[in-house]
């Protein structure tokens, strides 16, 4: 997987100062705040670990404590992502961000509010109210209390901005909506490779063949179509007190990685007698603080602990005291190219059923600050914003996302099910989710556990037309409707004692799909391996299985290597250190640092080139695709399908001919000495601040792509990059709640002058746990601040 890196990740990573993990201070503090707005005084406190616990006498005052707290800890971050959004950077951050901002502009919610505000639950819109009224009375605190300002709005330069209630849910970038990056890939593999080269990209479930759509020609995509939707999408960075681009291979990982681990385990089968619920959100990692935040929620009627984004309202994995909830992506395809031609002599107009249809376009003024506000064009298709036009091919280029529909503002679909007591309860709360797709595992107080999907899945008219390649615009190629949870098959009660779901093809055989580009099972597999083994799972467990690092994507290529014999000797030194490895990528193997270093580095482009043209296993290799391993491991089971006539061999001969420059290229960073080699001093994590510092870190790291605690790295650079994995892990004890554990990395608060700023970073590094406390009687014990909101 040897991929264009041409990023400032890795120079950052091994030379920026390095920040110590900080300890909570042990002594407990009161303050207090007057909050306009607020009706009764409203209690928060915060324990040993930073999480906030809020008690309010209504939900409307706990949502506006909760969006005061979340600005507490991270304003910086929350404003970041609203500036980024909205489109509002260059109001502060000057002309060079116009093009981002217009990027994100495109991509904004435009419907009726009234429908958007309904598709989140009725009390939605007072919920999103009051969070922001939270997070502007904490602004205006600041304004008279300057020295507690956080110091990156110090190095910018500039203040931090009040909010709307509608900033909340108008903002989709930040979301998941699948395959976008895959359609454009693909069609460009398959220009270059022949129509059957799509089968090198990814594994289809069910299987399928793409077909290509009448009208579109594969070869004609410009290189730069999805520059623009990368940019809206992008998270933002800064070097020198300047945004940088977000590198290209970090962009593709986000699309292409970001997953999940969730189980429940029946009463039947824990060692208590009471369901346990896990949950391990997978996104990009890399920021700090990451993007998840804890947060205890109670009020007359509600009572919620869990982790959801800091500029949500709500949670969206954890517990409300009935019931227990945890995640997972699920592959709902609800994204799509559009291609157009073009009036000759008008680019405004594009050609659909026979007519020249006007675009619409908005003209926007996008402030600039210390200059003009800049006039922007906006235009879009019936099918949605345009993102590239090509006036010498006449040619351009829209997509359409579910995100132009009311209700999918990233996991605010949680909101409907925040007061559910019983399962029934929750799958109908279910059908109003809309984005981005997920698996949502279930356990609750009555033993009862299940597994309920919940997605806007588009149904695609038109022939050929299946989601996994760019579309004529004309006409022929439309949503007809949506799909939704209730469409959907579910779990409740399986015989087998658990449900799991870690982003695989979960749908049963004759079901229709939310889409084909589903994760390997190999996380899957063996989470389902080690539950079928216990009868008596404990917390303890549950937080092992997280933690677990067994490779089965290794078990699967290894024996394939037992065998082999070479007259190379560096081939043969590369078999004797394989043939010691038992797929267990922990931080002391010197197995793992081979195997991945082979198989990402040295068999994949190796395998592209056997089995592709040149141009087209160049595309697949260096074009920041992330390797379908289990591609490579049908070729290796079925070799005459893949290889042909003498497949054996010629698989065989591919393994021996690239096991020594895997060696070599380890030996070149460990030394020559395969008993001096350890993965985790081949694979760190560096938390990065997104001005430069302080940064959390280095961590070794154990785990790989295929082990439940996941590990996706860049591969190209030395040491390997962790960038996507599970900062936030819950391990739930349904009923006995205060013996819950959870983790959240590096710690609550994004502040660097709080002791929760890396507190937590250790003790993730290490695979360990805090108590996600919810009696308060054990809050009361483990206080460290007390804090009181009054009413202003």
């Amino acid at each position: 997987m040897r991929r264009r890196v041409k990023t400032l990740l890795a120079a950052i990573a091994v030379a920026v100062p390095i920040a110590v993990p900080m300890s909570a201070t042990a002594e407990e503090s009161e303050d207090s705040y007057a909050v306009p707005g607020l009706e009764k005084p409203v209690s928060m406190t915060v324990d040993k670990w930073g999480v906030p616990h809020i008690s309010a006498s209504s939900t409307g005052d706990l949502f506006q404590a909760q969006g005061f707290s979340a600005a507490r800890d991270r304003l910086f971050q929350m404003d970041t992502w609203r500036r980024s959004g909205l489109g509002k950077l260059s109001e502060v951050l000057g002309k060079s961000y116009v093009e981002q901002d217009r990027a994100s502009r495109l991509f904004l919610y435009r419907g009726d509010m009234d429908r958007e505000w309904a598709g989140y639950g009725p009390e939605a819109k007072e919920a999103a109210t009051r969070f922001a009224a939270g997070v502007n009375a904490y602004v205006d605190w600041l304004e008279k209390n300057p020295d507690a300002m956080p110091e990156e709005f110090r190095k910018l330069g500039y203040q931090p901005a009040r909010w709307k209630p509608q900033d909340v849910v108008r903002i989709r970038t930040h979301g998941l909506v699948s395959n976008l990056t895959k359609e454009v890939g693909r069609a460009k593999l398959m220009c270059l490779g022949g129509p059957d080269a799509g089968r090198y990209l990814s594994k289809l479930e069910p299987k399928h063949k793409p077909r290509v759509p009448d009208g579109l020609d594969l070869c004609s995509l410009p290189d730069d179509v999805l520059d623009t939707y990368n940019l809206a999408t992008a998270d933002v960075a800064f070097e020198n007190g300047r945004m940088r681009k977000e590198p290209e291979d970090v962009r593709a990982l986000r699309e292409a990685t970001s997953g999940s681990n969730a189980w429940a385990v029946a009463p039947q089968r824990t060692a208590t007698g009471r369901p346990i619920l896990a949950g391990d959100p997978h996104r990009v990692n890399h920021a700090v603080p990451a993007n998840r935040y804890i947060t205890h929620l109670s009020a007359p009627g509600l009572n919620i602990i869990g982790a959801g984004e800091p500029w949500n309202p709500g949670v969206s994995m954890g517990h409300n005291g009935n019931i227990a909830f945890g995640l997972t992506n699920l592959a709902a395809d609800q994204s799509d190219l559009y291609v157009y031609d073009l009036k000759p002599g008008d680019p405004t107009k594009y050609r659909y059923r026979g007519r020249w249809v006007p675009m619409r376009t908005v003209q926007e003024d996008i402030p600039v600050a210390g200059g003009d506000a800049q006039t922007s064009s906006l235009s879009f298709t019936k099918h949605g914003p345009v993102i590239k036009v090509d006036r010498a091919k006449n040619k351009a280029y829209a997509v359409r996302t579910v995100w132009t529909q009311p209700g999918t503002s990233a996991y605010l679909g949680s909101l409907n099910f925040q007061k559910a007591k019983s399962f029934g309860a929750f799958t109908k709360a279910m059908r109003k989710w809309g984005a981005p797709g997920s698996n949502l595992v279930y356990s609750d107080r009555k033993g009862d556990i299940g597994w309920v999907p919940g997605a806007l899945a588009p149904k695609r008219a038109g022939k050929g037309y299946d989601g996994l390649l760019p579309v004529p615009g004309d006409g022929r190629y439309e949503w007809t409707g949506f799909r939704n949870s209730g469409d959907f098959p579910r779990e409740h009660n399986p015989k087998a004692g658990f449900v799991s779901s870690a982003n695989e093809y979960n749908f049963p055989r004759g079901s229709r799909p939310t889409g084909y580009e589903w994760s390997e099972r190999y996380r899957k597999d063996r989470i389902d391996e080690v539950l079928s083994q216990q009868s008596d799972t404990s917390i303890k467990d549950t937080t092992r299985l997280q933690n677990d690092v067994k490779s089965l994507a290794a078990t699967e290529v290894l024996p394939y290597l037992k065998r082999l014999e070479s007259s190379d000797p560096t081939a043969r030194k590369a078999l004797e250190v394989l043939r010691g490895y038992d797929g267990v990528a922990s931080k002391d193997s010197a197995g793992a640092v081979l195997f991945e270093t082979w198989i990402t580095n040295a068999l994949f482009p190796a395998w592209a080139e056997a089995m592709l043209p040149k141009e087209a296993a160049q595309h697949l290799t260096q074009g920041n695709f992330i390797q379908d391993f289990r591609v490579i491991a049908d070729s290796f089971a079925e070799p005459e399908e893949w290889f042909g006539k003498g497949g054996a061999q010629a698989r065989d001969k591919l393994i021996l001919d690239t096991l020594p420059a895997a060696y070599e290229e380890v030996s070149g960073y460990l030394g020559a000495d395969p008993g001096q080699w350890s993965w985790g001093a081949a694979q760190i994590h560096l938390f990065q601040h997104p001005l430069g510092g302080p940064n959390v870190g280095p961590t070794p790291m154990d785990g790989t792509y295929h082990t439940v605690r996941r590990s996706t790295y860049l591969p190209s650079i030395f040491p390997r990059i962790q960038i996507v994995g599970a900062t936030f892990k819950m391990a739930l004890d349904v009923g006995s709640w205060d013996n819950s554990r959870a983790i959240n990395a590096p710690g609550q608060s994004g502040d660097e002058r709080s002791p929760h700023y890396a507190d937590l970073a250790g003790k993730w590094g290490a695979g360990e746990y805090f108590p996600l406390l919810y009696s308060e009687s054990a809050i009361a014990k483990n206080a460290r601040t007390t804090i009181t909101l009054n009413p202003a």
